[in-house]
């Protein structure tokens, strides 16, 4: 268990897609102080997973940082949206997407979703031909298919 989880359970009680916070707030939640690199570098605030721990934590809670003021030390957590391509069973939160692996790889991140808008019936053939009378339409306009 990390000592930054207390901040990822807070935002995942959270239900609003903003949370508004600043550093001694954070520093309030997770019950320690931040390191002095949260103070004085902002990439710290960033949301690249391997960054640090504290990123994963926010990441995997569902939200991204944003809106970082380093001089008034303060920023706002932002809700990532779901269905942008991570399966729900790839989910680690209440069916959002599991941040901290940003976008899958390998994969388009419209893919799944279309997830169940819509079904096919039992027995459809989903190989055959949607309009069979194309090739006609085809030679027709063409002449036959040759081959060599």
């Amino acid at each position: 268990m990390s000592k930054y989880d207390p901040l990822g359970h807070y935002l995942e009680k959270q239900t609003t897609n903003e949370v508004p916070l600043t550093f001694s707030e954070i520093e309030r939640i997770i019950g320690a102080k931040l390191p002095r690199s949260a103070f004085s570098h902002r990439p710290w605030w960033s949301n690249n997973a391997t960054n640090s721990v504290m990123t994963k934590v926010w990441l995997n809670a569902g939200f991204q940082s944003a809106r970082v003021d380093m001089a008034k030390r303060r920023l706002v957590f932002a809700r990532v949206r779901k269905n942008w391509g991570v399966s729900e069973e790839g989910s680690r939160y209440k069916g959002q997407p599991d941040a901290g692996a940003e976008r899958p790889t390998g994969r388009h991140p419209m893919i799944g979703a279309l997830k169940g808008t819509f079904t096919i019936e039992p027995g459809y053939d989903l190989t055959q031909p949607a309009m069979p009378e194309w090739a006609d339409i085809i030679e027709g306009k063409y002449g036959p298919e040759k081959r060599k």
